[in-house]
Protein backbone atom coordinates (compact mmCIF):
# COMPACT_ATOMS: atom_id res chain seq x y z
CA UNK A 1 0.00 0.00 0.00
CA UNK A 2 0.97 3.51 -0.88
CA UNK A 3 0.30 6.62 1.50
CA UNK A 4 0.38 10.26 -0.17
CA UNK A 5 0.13 13.42 1.43
CA UNK A 6 -0.80 15.31 -1.52
CA UNK A 7 -0.39 19.52 -0.65
CA UNK A 8 -0.59 22.93 -2.35
CA UNK A 9 2.31 25.10 -2.11
CA UNK A 10 5.46 24.71 -0.29
CA UNK A 11 6.09 24.90 3.09
CA UNK A 12 8.45 27.63 3.84
CA UNK A 13 8.89 27.94 7.53
CA UNK A 14 12.33 26.04 8.50
CA UNK A 15 11.29 24.78 11.13
CA UNK A 16 8.00 23.33 9.82
CA UNK A 17 10.06 21.71 7.55
CA UNK A 18 13.06 20.15 10.05
CA UNK A 19 10.43 18.96 12.56
CA UNK A 20 8.44 16.75 8.96
CA UNK A 21 11.97 15.98 8.05
CA UNK A 22 12.39 14.61 11.64
CA UNK A 23 9.29 12.51 11.50
CA UNK A 24 9.42 10.86 7.77
CA UNK A 25 11.89 8.57 8.12
CA UNK A 26 10.48 7.16 11.25
CA UNK A 27 7.27 5.83 9.40
CA UNK A 28 7.78 2.56 8.41
CA UNK A 29 9.30 2.10 4.88
CA UNK A 30 6.02 -0.49 4.04
CA UNK A 31 3.68 2.45 3.99
CA UNK A 32 5.49 4.25 1.20
CA UNK A 33 4.36 7.28 2.74
CA UNK A 34 4.90 10.33 1.01
CA UNK A 35 4.45 14.09 1.04
CA UNK A 36 3.78 15.66 -2.13
CA UNK A 37 3.61 19.32 -2.66
CA UNK A 38 2.09 20.52 -5.22
CA UNK A 39 2.96 24.25 -6.48
CA UNK A 40 1.00 27.26 -6.32
CA UNK A 41 -1.32 28.35 -8.99
CA UNK A 42 0.32 31.26 -10.61
CA UNK A 43 -1.40 34.29 -10.97
CA UNK A 44 -3.51 33.36 -7.95
CA UNK A 45 -4.16 37.24 -6.76
CA UNK A 46 -6.62 37.38 -10.29
CA UNK A 47 -8.54 34.87 -9.41
CA UNK A 48 -11.90 34.11 -7.32
CA UNK A 49 -11.63 32.02 -4.74
CA UNK A 50 -14.01 29.50 -6.63
CA UNK A 51 -11.46 29.12 -9.88
CA UNK A 52 -8.74 28.97 -7.87
CA UNK A 53 -10.20 26.11 -6.19
CA UNK A 54 -11.15 24.67 -9.65
CA UNK A 55 -7.78 25.12 -10.85
CA UNK A 56 -6.53 23.54 -7.75
CA UNK A 57 -8.99 20.60 -8.16
CA UNK A 58 -7.19 20.22 -11.82
CA UNK A 59 -4.04 19.73 -10.18
CA UNK A 60 -5.18 17.34 -6.96
CA UNK A 61 -6.79 15.14 -10.19
CA UNK A 62 -3.30 14.86 -11.69
CA UNK A 63 -1.82 13.03 -8.97
CA UNK A 64 -4.94 10.32 -8.47
CA UNK A 65 -6.02 7.72 -10.04
CA UNK A 66 -9.20 6.52 -10.76
CA UNK A 67 -8.81 3.37 -7.92
CA UNK A 68 -6.75 4.99 -5.36
CA UNK A 69 -8.84 5.91 -1.73
CA UNK A 70 -9.45 9.90 -1.56
CA UNK A 71 -9.32 11.34 2.29
CA UNK A 72 -9.96 14.82 2.44
CA UNK A 73 -8.18 16.97 5.61
CA UNK A 74 -11.28 19.23 5.94
CA UNK A 75 -12.75 21.21 9.23
CA UNK A 76 -16.24 19.59 8.56
CA UNK A 77 -14.53 15.62 8.74
CA UNK A 78 -15.36 13.11 11.11
CA UNK A 79 -12.57 13.79 14.20
CA UNK A 80 -10.56 10.72 15.53
CA UNK A 81 -8.52 10.03 18.55
CA UNK A 82 -5.05 8.43 17.72
CA UNK A 83 -5.91 5.43 18.20
CA UNK A 84 -9.27 5.24 16.34
CA UNK A 85 -6.89 7.08 13.45
CA UNK A 86 -4.08 4.21 13.61
CA UNK A 87 -6.82 1.23 13.24
CA UNK A 88 -8.63 3.03 10.60
CA UNK A 89 -4.67 3.15 8.88
CA UNK A 90 -4.91 -0.65 9.74
CA UNK A 91 -8.39 -1.58 8.26
CA UNK A 92 -7.11 0.42 4.91
CA UNK A 93 -4.03 -2.42 4.87
CA UNK A 94 -6.07 -5.05 5.25
CA UNK A 95 -8.41 -3.71 2.47
CA UNK A 96 -8.19 -4.29 -1.00
CA UNK A 97 -6.53 -0.19 -1.06
CA UNK A 98 -3.27 -0.11 -3.22
CA UNK A 99 -3.44 3.69 -2.66
CA UNK A 100 -4.27 6.02 -0.34
CA UNK A 101 -4.13 9.88 -1.18
CA UNK A 102 -4.77 12.65 1.62
CA UNK A 103 -5.54 16.36 0.48
CA UNK A 104 -4.71 19.04 2.38
CA UNK A 105 -6.66 22.23 0.00
CA UNK A 106 -5.53 25.64 -0.44
CA UNK A 107 -6.44 28.31 1.63
CA UNK A 108 -10.14 28.26 0.14
CA UNK A 109 -10.37 24.70 0.88
CA UNK A 110 -11.57 22.31 -2.34
CA UNK A 111 -13.82 22.65 -5.13
CA UNK A 112 -17.44 21.04 -5.27
CA UNK A 113 -15.52 18.45 -7.60
CA UNK A 114 -12.95 17.25 -5.12
CA UNK A 115 -15.71 17.31 -2.22
CA UNK A 116 -17.90 14.30 -4.45
CA UNK A 117 -14.72 12.76 -5.69
CA UNK A 118 -14.09 11.75 -2.17
CA UNK A 119 -14.22 8.59 -0.30
CA UNK A 120 -13.77 10.41 3.44
CA UNK A 121 -13.64 13.76 5.03
CA UNK A 122 -11.24 13.64 8.22
CA UNK A 123 -10.82 16.79 10.87
CA UNK A 124 -7.73 17.26 12.83
CA UNK A 125 -9.27 19.69 14.86
CA UNK A 126 -12.18 22.13 15.28
CA UNK A 127 -9.80 24.64 15.48
CA UNK A 128 -8.21 26.10 12.34
CA UNK A 129 -4.06 25.84 11.13
CA UNK A 130 -2.08 27.18 8.38
CA UNK A 131 -1.45 24.36 5.79
CA UNK A 132 1.74 24.33 6.79
CA UNK A 133 1.36 23.12 10.46
CA UNK A 134 -1.41 20.50 9.30
CA UNK A 135 1.18 18.72 7.32
CA UNK A 136 3.04 18.54 10.52
CA UNK A 137 0.55 17.53 11.99
CA UNK A 138 -0.46 15.03 9.93
CA UNK A 139 3.04 13.61 9.44
CA UNK A 140 3.34 13.03 13.23
CA UNK A 141 -0.13 11.36 13.84
CA UNK A 142 1.09 9.13 10.75
CA UNK A 143 4.29 8.20 13.11
CA UNK A 144 1.78 7.96 15.97
CA UNK A 145 -0.73 5.42 14.11
CA UNK A 146 2.75 3.61 13.01
CA UNK A 147 3.84 2.98 16.50
CA UNK A 148 0.49 2.45 17.57
CA UNK A 149 0.31 -0.39 15.79
CA UNK A 150 3.65 -1.97 16.56
CA UNK A 151 3.06 -1.62 20.10
CA UNK A 152 6.45 0.59 20.61
CA UNK A 153 5.98 3.20 23.48
CA UNK A 154 5.76 6.21 21.78
CA UNK A 155 2.21 6.93 22.16
CA UNK A 156 0.23 7.40 26.25
CA UNK A 157 -3.17 6.91 26.21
Amino acid sequence: MRINLICIGKTDDKEIVSLIKYYLPRIPKHWNFELIEIPDIKNAKNLSSDQLKKEEAKLFHNQIDSSDLVILLDEKGKQFTSREFSEKIDFWMGSSVKKINILIGGAYGFSDEIYQRANEKISLSKMTFTHQMIRLFFVEQIYRAATILQGKPYHND
